[in-house]
């Protein structure tokens, strides 16, 4: 480990222009002891001699990692295995930095001596039009991850700077395709990383028209199915770190279950559906006649067609 290092981990598939504006956003740092870890995820276009056009731009600086395609998490644990800093900073491709954040984390990481991730508040763009409102819960100021990670993230990937005390603390990241970044916040949440927040944007997540991971489960059943294993972990975690089955975060986590049941259930998924309902039924306590009503026409109607009856009356309330 190099004291005051801040490595940066950069995993990409297929994006090598956006790739060139991330390690700009990284090279542009006020924050001067820095190294780029790209990881190359097995792309198939230009990507591969982009990287190496970086690397060659910037010696010492830009070290270049490749491997066949496994997905973000796999990816940024292989690029953890060459980062040497005292503080890691994960970057997707299709991000932004902004030039103050190394400076302001490093600085408040080092006055703040109990905290082992630093997050800030980060622009949310679309299609280069940047939104008022801060990305996610960015703009909330948190101690410790849990209860709130149960209303869904905190930030995105590249918000927070870590420790590299903190990354080892943590463990790995998640081999799965989605919603990896959720669970290794809940594993931080489970370690008690302390949370330091710094009051200033750092960090802008771009949305855009291009292939991402993130949309795949509205049209692949496989990535549905991948998405809705990720909540029973959560809630495990949860539990895990002392968060009690009647307070209000988890009981809108029950709810989100429920919702989530009726969905799988509407797809046909069956053994999913089943499992979400029971674990929303063990964490609600409020109105749980609406769960037994829904149990109730699975086993009369069947699931898939309880859960279609269910998605279409929720559809219905929605256009009103």
């Amino acid at each position: 480990m190099i004291e005051n290092l801040v490595s940066t981990v950069i995993p990409v598939y297929n994006r090598g222009a956006m790739l060139r504006e991330a390690v700009a956003s990284v090279l542009a740092q006020t924050w001067r002891a820095i190294e780029i870890v790209i990881v190359d995820d097995g792309s198939t276009d230009d990507t591969p001699s982009v990287a190496e056009q970086l690397r060659s731009e910037n010696p010492g600086v830009i070290s270049v990692a490749r491997q066949a395609n496994a997905g973000p998490g796999a990816a940024r644990q292989a690029g953890l295995q060459l980062a040497r800093g005292e503080f890691i900073q994960f970057l997707d491709s299709d991000d932004l930095l902004l030039p103050e954040k190394f400076t302001l984390q490093v600085r408040a990481l080092r006055t703040d001596t109990e905290a082992g991730i630093s997050y800030g508040k980060c622009y949310s763009s679309n299609n280069g039009v940047r939104e008022a409102q801060p990305a996610q819960a960015t703009a909330q100021k948190h101690r410790v991850l849990f209860p709130a990670l149960l209303d869904g993230p905190l930030w995105p990937t590249h918000t927070p700077l870590y420790r590299r005390s903190a990354i080892d603390a943590i463990g790995p990241w998640s081999k799965g395709r989605l919603l990896e970044d959720w669970l290794y916040d809940a594993q931080a949440g489970v370690a008690g990383i302390k949370l330091n927040y710094v009051d200033e944007f750092i960090a802008e997540t771009r949305n855009h028209d291009g292939d991402r991971l993130c949309r795949q489960w509205q049209n692949d059943i496989g990535a549905m199915k991948e998405r809705l294993a990720a909540y029973p972990v959560v809630l495990a975690q949860a539990r895990n770190a002392g968060v009690v089955a009647d307070s209000p975060e988890m009981q809108r986590f029950a709810r989100t279950l429920f919702s989530l049941a009726r969905l799988a259930a509407s797809q046909g998924l069956t053994e999913e559906a089943s499992g979400l309902l029971r674990l929303a039924e063990a964490q609600r306590t409020e109105r749980a006649w609406d769960m037994r009503v829904f149990r109730a026409a699975a086993e009369l109607l069947g699931w898939r067609r309880a859960g279609r009856w269910a998605e279409a009356i929720r559809s219905r309330r929605s256009a009103r």
